[in-house]
């Protein structure tokens, strides 16, 4: 039975990625992480930061990302989640909070996507509340779409911008696979 099951799921991550489309290289993205990195190094550099990555789908983006950015800094995660393994979002469930002490600190949150915002949102607020003195953010994707009211900000930093539709890659993922193909790709027909 575990082998059926095994198989069906192969298949069906296999047509996924067989009839998507390439929004972004793997050579778009290594150019949007240096121009970020560029950015992020005028904005940051003398300022000591502490980057948090929001896990699991900002894991690939904050390794690629913190390797070009040479100035003291330190790094974190945090894991909060709206999809637990599903298409669609639900309510916000926190799993690990930073070890590191917020207050004072210039912080960048590292994120894979800015969809609706409400995950980006509720994490920048807890950025507050533990008193961080400067909350940056940054997000391989942002979507064109109308944000999720309350949600009255973009990100600092932008790797790649796309239409409002399913994306995996780049850690990015479809129902928690996928999230390793080197490149962009939105969900096909």
């Amino acid at each position: 039975m575990l082998g059926v099951m095994l198989m069906e799921t192969s298949n069906k991550i296999q047509s996924i990625l067989q009839n998507a489309v390439c929004l972004y290289s793997f050579d778009d993205i290594n150019e949007a992480l240096d121009r970020m990195a560029k950015e992020i190094t005028h904005d940051l550099h003398d300022q000591n930061p502490l980057i948090i990555c929001v896990m699991t789908g900002a894991l690939i983006t904050t390794g690629h990302l913190v390797t070009r950015l040479h100035f003291p800094l330190e790094i974190d995660y945090i894991h909060a989640t709206r999809y637990r393994g599903t298409t669609r979002g639900g309510d916000l469930h926190w799993l690990v909070e930073p070890r590191h002490n917020l207050k004072n600190r210039t912080v960048l949150i590292v994120d894979d996507i800015m969809d609706g915002g409400l995950t980006l949102a509720a994490i920048m607020d807890y950025c507050k509340q533990a008193e961080a003195k400067a909350i940056y953010s940054a997000v391989m994707v942002s979507k064109k779409r109308v944000r999720e009211p309350g949600v009255k900000f973009e990100p600092n930093y932008v790797g790649v911008v796309t239409e409002d539709q399913y994306l995996f890659g780049f850690g990015l993922d479809y129902e928690e696979y996928l999230r390793n193909v080197p490149g962009i790709y939105a969900v096909g027909e």
